[in-house]
């Protein structure tokens, strides 16, 4: 029979035992996971997307200054070899990334920027466990259950009230404005397009009429639309007609090596950028019945393939 003594020894030595697996087991666990740096950029053709720049957009070709040029990528996952989704773990940073979505801010406040921030972000970071990947797969725009909150209650980057249309529609998942590079003469106004049906507000398949930029511009805001709710200033009942939330897959990815560009030329091209459907607002702003944003939302990848992500 072990005496008092030696029974508090073989008490002591168990629970040291414990405690060192506990630590490995620890120490096991940071190790498994690795830090993740997804890299993005925003580009207008082969150039670098500049504020203070003047680019040949749409078609026909027009002269056309961008003034904004932000969108939320959501839910990213990294690819391995058998095609496995794995999630990675967004950094919690207070200012870009809240939960499972980041923000990517490409216009400084310069030149015909006026409406964003002095600050830039072109990139994601969080981590993953360890592994052999090879690819990427992220949203672009927000997940229901965090679209549809109250912006100037929201934690950042969901506190921008610029990227918000109302508790229903939710957030601009990306916004991008054109504005002509030559201003137009004082009662001159962009081309319409005639013979076209009005876009009623609230409407099942309609845009967002309210929160775009200059009326004389083509603006480009993607949301969400057709959110039942009782009134603008309540949160939907049930989910969206048209969550336009796009699924971007790249099988072929290497974070070490690849950016992932937003190319803006791509996405406006075969859309007159100078014209504008009658009754329905500047550019578009996310209504299935605009047809402003017929090849807009087909090169998004909502009605057809993808166009505007690229890697580079």
């Amino acid at each position: 029979m072990l005496s008092p003594l030696s029974k508090a020894s073989v008490l002591f030595a168990s629970t040291l035992v414990v405690g060192l697996a506990a630590g490995v087991g620890l120490r096991v666990a940071a190790q498994a996971e690795e830090p993740v740096t997804i890299r993005f950029a925003a580009q207008v053709g082969d150039q670098p997307f500049d504020c203070g720049e003047t680019y040949e957009l749409g078609s026909p070709a027009a002269p056309m200054k961008v003034s904004d040029f932000r969108f939320y990528v959501s839910d990213i996952h990294l690819l391995d070899r058998t095609g496995k989704a794995v999630p990675v773990t967004l950094l919690q940073d207070g200012q870009w990334q809240h939960q499972n979505v980041a923000l990517l801010d490409f216009e400084d406040r310069s030149g015909a920027c006026v409406n964003g921030t002095p600050e830039t972000r072109d990139q994601v970071v969080g981590t993953a466990p360890r592994g052999d990947y090879v690819g990427l797969q992220f949203n672009l725009g927000i997940p229901f259950e965090l679209n549809h909150e109250d912006a100037a209650l929201a934690p950042s980057p969901l506190n921008l009230t610029s990227l918000w249309w109302n508790w229903q529609g939710g957030y601009k998942f990306v916004r991008i404005d054109l504005e002509p590079a030559q201003p137009q003469a004082a009662g001159e106004s962009s081309t319409l397009v005639a013979n076209a049906q009005p876009l009623a507000q609230g409407h099942h398949g309609g845009g967002h009429g309210h929160g775009h930029g200059s009326s004389r511009g083509f603006s480009i805001h993607l949301g969400s639309t057709g959110c039942p709710a009782t009134g603008t200033d309540q949160r939907p009942t049930q989910p969206c007609a048209y969550p336009n939330l796009v699924e971007v897959v790249f099988p072929n990815f290497d974070p070490a090596k690849d950016i992932v560009v937003a190319e803006l030329a791509a996405l406006v091209e075969g859309t007159d950028v100078t014209i504008n459907q009658v009754d329905t607002p500047p550019g578009c702003m996310s209504g299935r019945n605009d047809r402003d944003c017929d090849l807009i939302l087909k090169h998004f990848g909502i009605t057809g393939e993808q166009r505007f992500f690229r890697l580079q």
